[in-house]
């Protein structure tokens, strides 16, 4: 179940892309869909987001999003490189304004001293603007990373409208 204060952002946010007349796409991993699920949680979001990816596995962000199998290999999954192509091959794929990613370790297991749990890359691109990636360390269990994480999204969605 997804926090009120959650949905109240997503609703915000989807405001201000309808006032601006931008489309949004979603590419998540860490997530698995809850940026897309929290938006379309608010009636009238058909009118703006277009499509949403879950790339849960390291196939599906390379055939659905465009993630090259070298980027991959040279970066791992959770990394800002993969988070940008993530982001940037869902505003090519879904004809969106702009587009989120998001890639990260929620755990409990997976981590490393390298990539701890909690560690998360969010990508967002919009046409006409360089794509920029953001990365985070959040504390907590699995769902408060995953929180954090959509938490994290709809704040710099919100950034990148407003430039």
């Amino acid at each position: 179940m997804l926090e009120s204060s959650t949905l109240e952002e997503a609703a915000a946010l989807l405001a201000a892309l309808q006032a601006r007349g931008i489309t949004l796409a979603t590419a998540e991993s860490c997530t698995g869909g809850l940026i897309a699920a929290a938006l379309t949680a608010i009636p009238g979001s058909s009118a703006t987001l277009l499509a949403g990816y879950v790339t849960y596995s390291n196939a599906a962000k390379t055939r659905l999003v465009g993630v090259t199998p070298a980027m991959l290999a040279e970066h791992g999954a959770v990394s800002a490189p993969v988070a940008r192509q993530m982001a940037t091959g869902a505003l090519a794929d879904s004809g969106a304004d702009i587009a989120v990613s998001c890639t990260g370790i929620a755990g409990p297991g997976g981590g490393s001293e390298a990539k701890p749990v909690g560690l998360v890359f969010i990508g967002c691109a919009r046409r006409g603007m360089e794509a920029q990636v953001e990365r985070h360390v959040f504390p907590g269990d699995r769902t408060a990373i995953r929180a954090a994480t959509v938490d994290a999204a709809f704040a710099l969605l919100r950034h990148a409208i407003t430039e």
